[in-house]
Order: structure tokens, then sequence, then C-alpha cells
């Protein structure tokens, strides 16, 4: 089996504070009258890759993971050709798609239809084979009513599931696809990876990035691991998430003091420091379970005046799937400034309403433009243990998903007499309770 795509010594250099290079007469001209004026920026050096080699066989579906700002998406963008390397060189065989942020290849003033279309042209196909498929491709994205609208005029969420509509279906050798399970509801992202299957089984390549760890193992034989824009593991998607889930359970076991988390990112002008479980009368918890009410005291510091923060959290399983993502924006809560100093606000959980298990919290400080002054991600963890929810006496635990509702039965309208009488179901002999569990 041949090589679908060849990457070798690969590194990427960006400067921050230099112009950009001109290409046109006219910017030389406005640059070389404006320089005696300007003063030159102070320049940083950032390696988004370096050094990055590895091999994809024709077929084979490659998961790659790591934390945010680890180079996999500048990895991409230089196999998709729209940026290039600085050092090294690669080869890709094959015609490729790729699905790199929502709505990639899309001209903003022409319709989904006509989008469809240039997209396969982009790609090589002719008129007639882009028609052959354009039904499937408007149906798998479920925006039939819209695709005789204006692209400019769909929500995030329509563009991302007419991207990978076209992306998925215009016989692409090599897909390449960033964090596609990140929008959409849970209907379109189970035929997102479904339609992955179908092109893995129809010997097609597919370089699949997701924070989703579950649906890297359940998609992927093999995974790589980018670290500092490094390749720190390359082998089989189980041992390699493992190893990289490791490294946030070191951090986690010291992680409730945020002041000295490493890997943060952001401008720093105000961050997180500590994050404090509460019970509502402020006491520290040292159990949580399941129902319980909670307090979240996050714990900041701000070096300087700060207008309209948004203070923000993710809710993740351990293996990435999503569970909520709040914040005081969310809620409309406005802080016009925040002044320097420390202090610190409260999120009030009336019910926790998760199953036993282990969750993960990260922690996001925006501002106005979606500046960014603080991310800490896989920062803290938290363990929900087993409790008596319903009040029958039976604990529910991760074998019955991941939350509970709070609920009840309603006996009355059962046709029997003194229904309202029934309570519990009779007890079972030991070998039936046997049987019930493994049916369960």
């Amino acid at each position: 089996m041949n090589d679908s795509i060849t990457v070798e010594g690969l590194s990427k250099k960006y400067e921050i504070g230099t112009q950009v290079k001109e290409t046109m007469l006219r910017e030389r001209i406005v640059n070389l009258f404006a320089s005696p004026f300007r003063k030159k920026a102070p320049t940083e050096t950032i390696w988004a890759l370096r050094d990055v080699s590895f091999r994809v066989r024709e077929g084979e579906v490659l998961g790659i993971i790591g934390r945010n700002g680890a180079g996999k998406s500048s990895l991409l963008k230089i196999l998709s050709k729209i940026t290039f390397p600085t050092e090294g060189r690669f080869k890709v065989n094959g015609r490729v798609a790729s699905l790199l942020e929502v709505g990639t290849g899309f001209h903003e003033e022409l319709t989904g239809r006509e989008n469809i279309f240039l997209n396969g042209s982009i790609l090589g196909m002719k008129r007639k084979e882009v028609e052959a498929r354009l039904d499937a491709i408007i149906n798998f994205s479920g925006v039939e009513r819209f695709i005789d609208t204006p692209i400019k005029r769909y929500s995030s969420g329509m563009r991302l599931r007419l991207g990978f509509a076209v992306a998925a279906h215009l016989d692409p050798d090599i897909l390449i696809v960033d964090e596609v399970l990140a929008v959409g509801d849970a209907g379109f992202q189970k035929k997102c990876l479904s339609a992955m299957e179908g092109l893995r089984s129809g010997g097609r390549t597919v370089l699949f990035v997701s924070h989703n760890m579950a649906a890297v193992e359940n998609l992927c034989s093999r995974a790589i691991w980018i670290d500092n824009g490094r390749v720190r593991q390359d082998g089989p998607a189980r041992e390699t998430i493992a190893a990289y889930m490791e490294t946030f359970a070191d951090a986690l076991r010291s992680s409730r003091d945020l002041s000295q988390v490493e890997g943060r990112r952001g401008s720093g002008e105000i961050r997180y420091t500590g994050l404090e479980f509460l019970s509502p009368d402020g006491d520290r918890k040292t159990v949580t379970r399941s129902g319980d009410s909670l307090v979240l005291r996050f714990h900041y510091l701000a070096s300087a005046p700060v207008n309209y923060p948004s203070f923000g959290l993710r809710l993740t399983t351990e293996l990435g799937t999503l569970l909520t993502d709040t914040s005081t924006w969310h809620h409309g809560v406005s802080m016009p400034e925040i002044p320097p100093g420390a202090g610190y606000l409260d999120l009030e959980i009336d019910m926790l309403n998760l199953m036993p298990a282990r969750y993960v919290l990260s922690l996001w400080l925006t501002g106005p433009g979606g500046h960014l002054f603080d991310c800490l991600e896989h920062s803290v963890s938290l363990d929900i243990e087993p409790a008596n929810i319903y009040q029958s006496g039976k604990t529910l635990d991760s074998r019955f998903g991941v939350v509970f509702f709070p609920q009840r039965w309603n006996l009355h309208g059962l046709n029997v007499e003194n229904a309202a009488s029934f309570s519990a179901p009779p007890s079972l002999p030991e070998a039936s309770k046997n049987v019930a569990q493994e049916k369960v």
C-alpha cells in the first residue's frame, strides 16, 4: 500500500511584530514613505511546528490530538496548501478536501448550491460529477430550505453542515477535518462520524483533529499527539490517547491552585488564581455527590483595570465529550469594569444532575471582541460520587448514562385497584435479580 501523505522535518515559524512582506508595488511605496515615521515593533519568533515527520498510508484514518495552540491547525493548513512551511517538505498524493474552519472555501455572495459547484471545480471535478452527488450533499447537510440562499446569511452551524457535506461527498482521496464535532447537534455529529467511517471503508485517507477522545479512539486506529509543535507520540490510538490524558491527570492532582498552572493562554491582564467547590452555606466540599447543590468559587487577580470581562467554564467527560459550556455572558451578567486586585465570583448550581464519574473543567476569561485574557484547558477535575438520588435505596452509576433528570412515576392511570398503594416492586429471588441486572 502506498503512502497518501509524507511529511519530513516540517517546521513553521511566525514572527510577531513584523510587517507582512510586500507583494505589490503600491505596498512597497506606502511602506517606504511610512517607515520614517513608524516605530518598528519588537519581533518575537514563534515556532508553531518544529521538525515534524510522519507518513500516512492510503485508506488510513489518522487522529491528531493535542492542546489548543500545540500546532495541529498549522499542520493541517500546510497539508491543505493554505500556508507553506518554513522548513522541511511534504507530499500529498491525490485530491484533497479540507474543512479547517466553519465555511472554509465558500464565497459569501454565492448561494449554497452555487458554492457546491464552486468547491467541485476547485477539486477538479466536472459539472456532471458534481450534479450526480448534488442531492446527496444537500440531503446530508440538512439545509434544503436555504440551499438557494446566499451563504452570507447562513448561521455558523449551517455553514459547517454544508461544508462537511461538500468535503465528504465530492469524492476526495484525502479528507482533512479540524474539530468538525465542535459545532452541530448530536444527530449531525453522528452523520459526520458515519461519513468518515464510510470513507475509510472505501479506501480514502482521513486526517481527523478533535478534542473528543472517544470519537478519535472509535474512528482512528492510529493517533499522533502534537505538543508544543513537536510530535510527542505516534502510535495506536488508544495508547496515544492514554498517554495524552495522563498529562492532564498530573495537572489535575494539584490544579485547584491555578496561579502556577502551565500551558495557559491569554494576554494576562486578568487571570484565574484558584477554584473552590463549596456548599450553599460556604463550607468547603470534600465529597460531591449526584444531586448535590454546589457553588463554584472562581478566584482571580487583575493586574490592570479590565472592562466587560466574561468568566466562563466548559465541562466535559474525561474523554472530552462536551456536557456544557457556560459563562457570565450567557447569563447576561455585565461587569463594566473590574479594578486591579484580587477578587472572586460564585457560580451557584441548585442541583448537579451528573452521574457518578470524573469530569473535567476548562476555564476561560474573555473581553469585548473575543479578546482572550486567560484560558486553562482541562485544569480542574470534579469527582462525582454515587447518591440515593430517587430515595429508593438504589444508587445510579455510569452504566445508566452521563446525566439524570429530576423525575417521578405516577401510577394513578393504571387499570388496577389500589394503584396508589404501589410503592416498590416485590423483592426478587437472587437469581432473578442477576437476570434483571444483565438486562439493564
